[in-house]
Parts: structure tokens; C-alpha cells; sequence
């Protein structure tokens, strides 16, 4: 490779917390810097500077990503009652992804990455599951609060024409809680179509559930959508690719996928993607090994790792400890933004520049040098256990024979 890649547009670059923002500024020095003259709109999303901006950082760099087209998301902190003491501060802000993916109004999918020596926990999966999250809407925009003594709560809608419609929730007699969510036939669409779009892009059967048998009115309105779209629009798409779409409860899409071999797209409602992307990635491997990629209906992409923000390594590092954090999914997040903006800017060196990151990155695992985590799950012997930078430098060494060799 001749001298640096060069940019047209700029990625939207959201910088996050903890041990993640660390290994985030040694990919950039080690593996992207040297070889791309990256273009980038920065917005730190660290939650001192989301408190400060009273999260209207979080509202920029969504939309920026709307500007741009694509964004690539460093893992951030969600803050509970802890993290508010510890940090000082205003308020307990609400999830920068839940934030962001509502202004986009896309949906997630979270896909493991394969590599040799590391089997997955259920022996049966022999290919990658996809997690389709929708990603607007439900428990990440809830409203809730304590109920703190005897008192009646109420469900209440007022239409524009003064019609209002009432419902008892719940008649408390003792102190309790309560919350309201709720979705958009829209959103539900364009979920479908994203889902519905991905299989037959990737040639997977996809699977959806709820809960409609429990939830008879807001589940269903998922699976009625869904079926719907299918039938008027994909039913013979799909018959065409050789892909099928299927239905189920979400216990038994549960059951269903742990028998399976894998191979197929399973499109959840967001809690249920939020918790069951975790469920595949443990089970194939690790989180730090578990691409993230959000898509709008209108074509715009964030990429991001699945993981969170390593809080553990994070306070040994600050003690001046050696640390040895996976970055796969980190780097994954970086070379799914440059080939998407490759893609769409036309520049075939990105995409090939990227492509040769994920092999130099895969090929470092495969051939035994590992970070402690990986370590504990490879089946290999003779281990060669590094830190997170020692890491990266293999990947580089890696990365560099492969664009000689080109």
C-alpha cells in the first residue's frame, strides 16, 4: 500500500468511558492512523461530557449520523444509582444507544465473530446467529416511577378530539411501582422490512418472537405487522431465495435456538434482543467477540461493539496495573465503519484496507496469541498470553504482511 487512504466525507466518531475509551485511542494510534488519512466528526460521549451537555452530545452526534451516513460508537456507561454517586451527576441520564437508535430509528444486528480455536459452548452451532434488536421505543424510553403509598393508577389517552380513554393499571394498596412504555406501527415496520431485507441480503432464514399469547394487544401488534409485510411483500422473495420466515413465542425461540446449528436471523423486540445478543455472544464465545451494526430505514449506519466498558480493567489500569482487554469487537466497529463508508464513498482501498484488518485481526487469534479472555476460552496449546497493546502490535505485524503480500 502507497502512502496513506484518503477520505471524502467523514465517519461520525462518538468517543465513550472507561477502559473501552483507552483501547479506542490505541486502535486509532496503531492500526487506522498509520495507514488512513482519517476524516472524522468527533463528539465525545464519555458521561462527564453527557452531563455537562445535559446529553445534548448524545442528540448531536445522532444527528450528525444522519448528516454523514455513517458512525462508529465507542461503548459508553449507562448510569444507575451507583454510577450517579460515583460521577456526581445531574441526573440519571437515559442510555446514549437507546438515545441514538430512537432518533434513527433502525435496528440492531449483533452477529458473533467466528475464528478457529474458540468452540462455542453449545456444541450444536456450527454457523453465526444474527440478533435483529429493534432499537426504538419500550423499556429504553419508558416513563416510570414509585408508587409510595395506597393509590390508583391509571392508563390515559386523550385524542385531539377530546376523546379520552381510561384504564385502571393497578389499584395499590401498599407502596409499589409502575411504568409506560410504548411503539409505533411505523417503527414496527420499517423493523420488519430491515429484518425481512437482511436475510434475503445475507440468504439466512429469519425468525421472530414475542410474547402475544401474554401480551395480547402490544406483542401482537408486532407479530400481526410482521406477518403482515411478509405476505404482501416477501412471501415470494423469500420462496425464491430458498430463505423461510418464521414465527414463534419467544420461550420457544429460546428452545428452538439452543437445538439448532445455527445460520439464521432471530428479530427480537428491543429488551429481548438487548438481553438475548448477550446470550449468543457468552454462548459462542465472549462479548468482546460480537459485531454491532445499527441500520435506518433511510440507510444510514452506526457501528459499534456489543460489550460494555470494561469497568474492572478499567480501575487497574488507573492503578497503573498491565491489562490484557480483548478489542475484537472494538476494531470490528471501526473496520465496519470503513468499509460502509468505503462502499458508499466508491474508495475500493478502504474496503480492502479494512477487509485485510479483520483477516490480520482473526489470523492473531487463530495463531495463538491472545488476550487473557480469549485465552481462557481457546482450546489451543502453547498460548502466547499479551495485553491489550502487545495485542494490537501483533495485529499490525499481522496487518503488514498482509498488504505486503497484496
Amino acid at each position: 500500500m502507497k502512502g496513506k487512504i484518503k477520505m471524502n466525507i467523514p465517519l461520525v466518531e462518538m468517543d465513550g468511558d472507561e477502559m473501552t475509551r483507552i483501547i479506542w485511542k490505541m486502535i486509532k494510534e496503531i492500526l487506522i492512523n498509520p495507514y488512513i488519512e482519517l476524516k472524522t466528526e468527533y463528539y465525545d460521549l464519555s458521561l462527564k461530557n453527557r452531563d455537562a451537555t445535559d446529553d445534548q452530545v448524545t442528540i448531536d452526534a445522532a444527528n450528525a449520523i444522519k448528516k454523514y451516513g455513517v458512525g462508529v460508537k465507542c461503548a459508553t456507561i449507562t448510569p444507575n444509582a451507583q454510577r450517579m454517586e460515583e460521577y456526581k451527576l445531574k441526573k440519571m441520564w437515559k442510555s446514549p444507544n437507546g438515545t441514538i437508535r430512537a432518533i434513527l430509528d433502525g435496528t440492531v444486528f449483533r452477529t458473533p465473530i467466528l475464528v478457529d480455536n474458540i468452540k462455542p459452548l453449545i456444541k450444536t452451532w456450527e454457523k453465526p446467529i444474527t440478533i435483529a434488536r429493534h432499537a426504538y421505543g419500550d423499556i429504553y424510553k419508558d416513563i416510570e416511577y414509585r408508587v409510595e403509598a395506597s393509590a390508583k393508577s391509571e392508563l390515559v389517552t386523550t385524542y385531539k378530539n377530546g376523546e379520552i380513554v381510561k384504564q385502571t393499571i393497578y389499584e395499590f394498596d401498599r407502596p409499589g411501582i409502575i411504568l409506560g412504555m410504548y411503539n409505533l406501527d411505523s417503527s414496527i415496520e420499517s423493523f420488519a422490512r430491515s429484518c425481512f431485507n437482511y436475510a434475503l441480503d445475507t440468504k439466512q432464514n429469519l425468525w421472530f418472537a414475542t410474547k402475544d399469547t401474554v401480551s395480547k394487544t402490544y406483542d401482537r401488534r408486532f407479530k400481526d405487522i410482521f406477518q403482515k409485510i411478509f405476505e404482501n411483500e416477501y412471501k415470494d422473495k423469500f420462496k425464491n431465495s430458498g430463505i423461510d420466515y418464521f414465527y414463534t413465542l419467544i420461550d420457544d425461540a429460546v428452545a428452538r435456538i439452543v437445538r439448532s446449528n445455527g445460520g439464521m436471523v432471530w428479530a427480537c423486540k428491543n429488551y429481548d434482543g438487548d438481553v438475548m445478543s448477550d446470550m449468543v455472544a457468552t454462548a459462542f464465545g465472549s462479548l468482546a467477540m460480537m459485531t454491532s451494526v445499527l441500520v435506518s430505514p433511510d440507510g444510514n449506519y452506526e457501528f459499534e461493539a456489543a460489550h460494555g466498558t470494561v469497568t474492572r480493567h478499567y480501575y487497574k489500569y488507573l492503578k497503573g496495573e498491565e491489562t490484557s482487554t480483548n478489542p475484537m469487537a472494538t476494531i470490528f466497529a471501526w473496520t465496519g465503519a470503513l468499509k460502509k463508508r468505503g462502499e458508499l464513498d466508491d474508495i475500493h482501498t478502504l474496503i480492502e484496507y479494512a477487509n485485510a484488518l479483520e483477516r490480520a485481526s482473526i489470523k492473531t487469534v487463530e495463531e495463538g496469541t491472545l488476550t487473557k479472555d480469549l485465552a481462557a476460552l481457546s482450546d489451543i496449546p502453547n498460548k502466547n498470553v499479551v495485553n491489550t497493546e502487545k495485542f494490537l502490535l501483533k495485529i499490525k505485524e499481522n496487518l503488514n504482511s498482509i498488504l505486503k503480500n497484496k
